[in-house]
């Protein structure tokens, strides 16, 4: 069971305490007692050196001490002399009953005591040995004994000091009770008892509210070290103590502060990381595919070349036309190879940003003509129909010779995919501040799952028809690598009577 801070101060007080008040008691018990008998020893010795000052003094002044005092036995009649007001002063101080007595005469000079016949008694017997077994020694001089003993009568004991002054005549007894000093412990013990459990409840309930001064901002940092625990760096101390809870609580404000600091970058080194290793991911499959892809599109031409290589050498094609039939064989699917290693080395260029491109305004219906041109052959083996209209000129920002390459990986694939009516048109579009060109042409659909592949690498919708014309699957890979080279939009769209393609350039105002 968990136990707050608040109840342990408060149990560590009231242990505390008790242990004080348990001491202070067990020391007034049983040390008082010797204290005060210690401090009555003192007096009664300083009591007999002075009234053996006073016995001098009247020795020298030719009288004896009975001469100090008027009338022997009462301190309340003669006069007010030294000596009488030394004896007052230790009755009614010091509780001392004094009984002076003329040794020559045996006579009682002076009594403070009610019973100066017994007290004189008692001195008779002390002093020719007939002390009580009773009696406890406690210190002895040359002419004075001082000794506690029990008064059987009153049963109780006395502190009791007895002998001669220096006069040698003179006889003195003086006996203090000590049952006092008994009641007083009692009393003081009770009346500490009484104070010391008031004085614990009371600092109990002090200690145990006082003492949420000091748990309260130790809860709230608590509070905040645990959502400090879950990530929440919102949480702030916010007292204005300059003492250690405040010092804490400002070092762990600058805590939370460099904790949130460092997670967040550690939480950016983490994202950059894992964006690495997905890049590192994604570059070994791209690897893994082109290493698989490569294999695949050369394994075909390479066994066609050796196949046909190994028959004229082993003389298969005796005749001039076989062997021409051979050698073209060879040489179109070299050419077949060659195009798609430079197509390949186009694309890598272009993917992994060797290939910068270089803006330029230029004359787009003049470069789609210059296309058309160079491509007459083909569109006449296909025996294709273009339909390009625009005759004015469309000036663009972009890289001519990439725009170039846009264009006629469009008309190539248009071409090899003609069915139908065999149509092809290109058309050009001005949006605004953009130019829109599209190539369409009549033929199948693609399907429409099969629409965001085909600008992959490799990527055959018709392998077998593909092959046909030599096609490798790059020239739409290298259209998107250089339209996002310009940060342009690109793409392809079934229509009713066959597919189109299209992409978007920067217009440029012309004459």
């Amino acid at each position: 069971m968990k136990q707050s801070i608040r109840v342990r101060f408060t149990l560590i007080f009231i242990g505390l305490m008790a242990v004080i008040l348990v001491g202070i008691w067990c020391i007034n018990n049983w040390l008082l007692e010797n204290f005060y008998i210690t401090q009555k020893v003192s007096t009664l010795q300083l009591a007999y050196e002075q009234i053996d000052a006073q016995v001098i003094a009247s020795l020298e002044e030719g009288k004896t001490i009975g001469d100090e005092f008027a009338d022997g036995e009462a301190l309340d009649s003669g006069e007010q002399t030294a000596a009488v007001e030394l004896l007052k002063r230790l009755n009614d101080k010091y509780n001392i009953m004094t009984v002076i007595v003329d040794g020559i005469n045996d006579k009682v000079i002076v009594s403070s005591a009610r019973d100066a016949k017994f007290m004189l008694e008692k001195a008779r017997n002390y002093i020719l040995g007939r002390n009580s077994h009773r009696a406890e020694l406690i210190e002895e001089e040359e002419n004075y004994t001082i000794q506690r003993t029990f008064d059987v009568r009153s049963r109780t004991f006395y502190l009791e000091c007895w002998g001669f002054f220096s006069d040698n005549n003179t006889i003195f007894i003086m006996s203090t009770p000590l049952e006092s000093i008994k009641e007083s412990v009692n009393l003081s013990n009770r009346f500490l008892a009484y104070v010391g459990i008031a004085a614990l409840l009371f600092g109990s309930i002090v200690v145990f509210f006082t003492t949420k001064m000091v748990t309260s901002p130790i809860l709230k940092l608590a509070n905040i070290s645990e959502r400090m625990s879950s990530l929440d760096f919102d949480a702030k101390y916010e007292g204005d103590a300059h003492d250690e809870i405040g010092i804490l609580g400002n070092s762990m404000n600058i805590l939370s502060d460099k904790l949130k600091e460092t997670i967040g970058e550690l939480k950016t080194a983490n994202n950059e990381l894992q964006k690495d290793i997905e890049e590192k991911i994604q570059i070994d499959e791209l690897r893994k595919d082109f290493i698989a892809n490569v294999s695949h599109e050369l394994k075909t031409p390479i066994a066609l070349i050796q196949g046909y290589a190994e028959g004229l050498t082993e003389g298969m094609a005796e005749e001039a036309e076989s062997r021409d039939y051979y050698c073209e064989v060879i040489m179109d699917e070299a050419n077949k190879m060659n195009k798609m290693v430079r197509q390949l080395l186009t694309l890598t260029a272009l993917e992994f940003g060797n290939d910068q491109i270089s803006l330029e305004r230029f004359d787009l219906t003049e470069l789609i003509r210059g296309v058309l041109t160079a491509s007459e052959i083909l569109i006449q083996q296909k025996e294709a129909v273009i339909r390009f209209d625009r005759n004015s000129p469309v000036y663009v920002w972009a890289d001519e010779f990439k725009i170039e390459e846009v264009v006629t990986n469009y008309l190539s694939n248009a071409l090899n995919h003609l069915d139908g009516e065999k149509v092809i048109w290109i058309e050009i579009d001005e949006c605004g501040n953009d130019v829109k060109v599209t190539v369409r042409n009549t033929g199948a659909n693609i399907p429409q799952e099969e629409l965001p592949n085909i600008w992959t690498k490799f990527y055959k919708v018709d392998k077998s028809r593909t092959r046909e014309y030599g096609g490798s699957g790059v020239g739409l890979s290298i259209v998107k690598a250089i339209m996002e080279s310009h940060h342009k939009k690109y793409g392809v769209k079934n229509v009713e009577d066959g597919v189109e393609f299209w992409f978007m350039l920067d217009g440029s105002c012309g004459d």
